[in-house]
């Protein structure tokens, strides 16, 4: 199910942003759309697509993050019948699919330098060239809005990003401040998701007592809209007790309070990921199922798993691999390690030497 493109709030950030889209609408104009995970870079896109003389062409959108960079050619440009295995016939790219209308790519960031030549080169010239073919497959007019939540010009400055391309990309830039930082958006976020997954469960829309209200408005969100969102489906689908007061409340907005301006997990935080630790020193659950999907999920934060972290890592005196054995994963520990990397979860080697308190684990 599919969230309707709206971008809902009435901050004056969000009232800029909406400004930035009627210009960017406009115009033909490449777009670079940069803000944290989850704080709608793609409704976004969808607005000034369809906002945009191309309306009523393709809107391809992709996620550079999620393809490898051996497949993200052939998925970009296309190829043709015999170029490598398994291609058994001509397939067009989405460039090609997008042709007259907008092509979206997410997570531009993560581009491999080699693919950001390429993607250069076509943006020079706007030809196709398939992989496993010697000449220009095809000319196509693809309106280009990218989006990424790393700071570009950081990568440039260590030579992971190229800049002539993010000159090229970077003709209107719009930058979506996290949710923390529009809290006035919040209360209409509210209202709408639970108006919004009411119906689509068939029940009736969820109230909220001013204390509730409250506590969902000063919560942080680290991971913005998107959490915000999966919060509310939740209550929605859970709610037993109308109005919906602190108690009913998800434990991770519960978890996390505001503290000089950065986020301190507080004694229920603590709590509780002292118990995700004994779920799987004790009880015998994976990694995966206890910390991986619900971080993906964006039910626990990157404090909650570095935490974690932090009482796997005391127990085991630093090792990551003897760490992985502790959380039931001894043969994953180098896709464990490759996972916190990526997401900021582990520990600087100065952390790591400093023996951290160790949880209690009670007894059965």
């Amino acid at each position: 199910m599919a969230t309707p493109a709206q971008l809902i709030g009435h901050s004056t950030a969000t009232r800029a942003i909406l400004e930035e889209i009627s210009c960017a609408s406009k115009t033909d104009a490449k777009v670079l759309i940069t803000g944290e995970s989850g704080v709608g870079k793609e409704v976004v896109a969808q607005l000034i697509h369809h906002g945009s003389r191309r309306r009523r062409e393709n809107l391809v959108a992709i996620n550079c993050a999620g393809v490898p960079d051996s497949l993200l050619a052939s998925e970009l440009f296309g190829h043709m019948r015999g170029s490598f295995t398994d291609a058994y016939r001509d397939k067009q790219g989405w460039l090609e699919q997008a042709n007259r209308g907008t092509i979206f790519m997410d997570e531009i960031g993560e581009m491999s330098l080699q693919m950001q030549a390429l993607l250069l080169r076509f943006l020079e010239s706007g030809e196709i060239q398939r992989v496993g073919s010697d000449r220009t497959t095809a000319t196509v007019d693809v309106r280009i809005i990218a989006a990424t939540n790393r700071r570009l010009l950081d990568l440039i400055a260590v030579s992971a990003f190229r800049s002539d391309l993010f000159y090229r990309l970077n003709v209107i830039h719009i930058e979506i401040p996290p949710l923390r930082d529009r809290r006035d958006d919040i209360p209409p976020l509210l209202e709408y998701f639970g108006k919004y997954f009411s119906e689509h469960y068939s029940v009736d829309p969820p109230r909220f007592t001013e204390e509730a209200t409250a506590q969902l408005t000063a919560a942080p969100w680290p991971g913005n809209v998107r959490q915000l969102r999966n919060v509310i489906e939740r209550m929605v689908v859970r709610a037993h007790r109308d109005p919906i007061t602190c108690a009913e409340l998800p434990r991770e907005v519960l978890s996390m309070s505001l503290h000089r301006g950065g986020l301190v997990p507080t004694p229920q935080g603590r709590a509780a990921v002292e118990l995700l630790f004994q779920r799987m020193v004790r009880d015998g659950e994976t990694f995966w199922t206890v910390v991986y999907e619900p971080f993906m999920s964006r039910d626990l934060t990157r404090d909650d798993v570095r935490a974690l972290v932090r009482y796997g890592l005391a127990q085991t005196s630093g090792g990551y691999k003897a760490m992985a054995a502790l959380f039931n994963v001894p043969a994953d520990h180098k896709r464990m390690f490759t996972f916190l990397r990526k997401h900021d979860c582990h520990l600087p080697d100065k952390e790591i030497r400093i023996a951290p308190s160790r949880p209690k684990l009670q007894s059965a």
